[in-house]
């Protein structure tokens, strides 16, 4: 039977594929690129994409999510899960429960074809600022069909604040990764109880995004070559979903180890 402790060793591959996440992304790493840009990169650069991350989470958040539902089947998406329940319920194997994780990542990788393939025709077309809205979207629409795989919706302020958190903890480097990470986890394990300023923590990601993106964005912005500028979308996409399926399954097996509990 698939038993608390087999839960148990869900939850430690969980931890061992978390800490290998926090050790290949904690060092600060100086690209070549970085470095041969750095001085051609405009004062006001940063400071442009930061706000045009803000204003995208802003519009999604507020007004895009009914949209972004339309780019996939949500309804399909819930039905999997409950059938994923239900199979677990009749046959408790690890094969079985691996299933939440194998929708979780057909999603992803749909996803992160959709951004490679966004990403490299608007950088053709030299196309770097005005791809952020498409890009948030793609985004977004990532971390939602996750949370569905894991059976969490995405649509209420705190889960917002949830997405945010995750969004601005993958881009983290050094001391700030192992501290956010940390937070995060406290969060899950308390069931999300005190989720900080939305404001705040809106305006942190799109920090992040905004300086983890700077260089690739200048060049998206040059015709032709902006094309590898333009795949950095799918890159940064895939480091921040792995993330999020580390959050979600860790929220998903932390309910699970719960309710064996009583």
């Amino acid at each position: 039977f698939f038993t608390k402790d087999k839960w148990k060793k869900e939850w430690e591959a969980l931890e061992k594929k978390e800490q290998s996440f926090l050790k290949k992304n904690i060092q600060e790493k100086e690209s070549v690129l970085k470095q041969k840009l750095s001085d051609k990169i405009p004062d006001k650069l940063e400071d442009t994409l930061h706000a045009a991350f803000v204003k995208a989470f802003e519009m999604v958040f507020e007004h895009g999510t009914g949209i972004i539902e339309k780019t996939y089947r949500k309804g399909q998406h819930e039905q999997n899960y409950q059938e994923n329940v239900s199979a677990v319920e009749q046959k408790k194997n690890r094969k079985n429960v691996k299933a939440f994780a194998r929708q979780a990542g057909k999603s992803k990788t749909k996803n992160l074809l959709i951004s490679g393939v966004e990403g490299a025709g608007l950088g053709i077309l030299g196309i770097g600022v005005p791809d952020i809205p498409i890009f948030t979207a793609v985004l977004l629409k990532s971390i939602y069909e996750i949370a569905l795989s894991y059976g969490f919706e995405y649509d209420t302020e705190e889960e917002q604040m949830f997405i945010l958190g995750i969004i601005e903890t993958s881009l983290l480097r050094s001391e700030k990764l192992i501290l956010s990470n940390n937070w995060l986890n406290t969060e899950i394990d308390s069931d999300l109880p005190s989720m900080e300023d939305k404001n705040e923590l809106l305006h942190r990601a799109a920090g992040q995004l905004a300086e983890a993106l700077l260089y690739m964005k200048f060049l998206q912005g040059i015709p032709i070559v902006g094309v590898a500028g333009g795949l950095a979308d799918s890159v940064y996409l895939k480091k921040i979903t792995d993330y999020a399926d580390l959050k979600y399954r860790r929220r998903f097996l932390r309910k699970k180890l719960s309710d064996e509990s009583k």
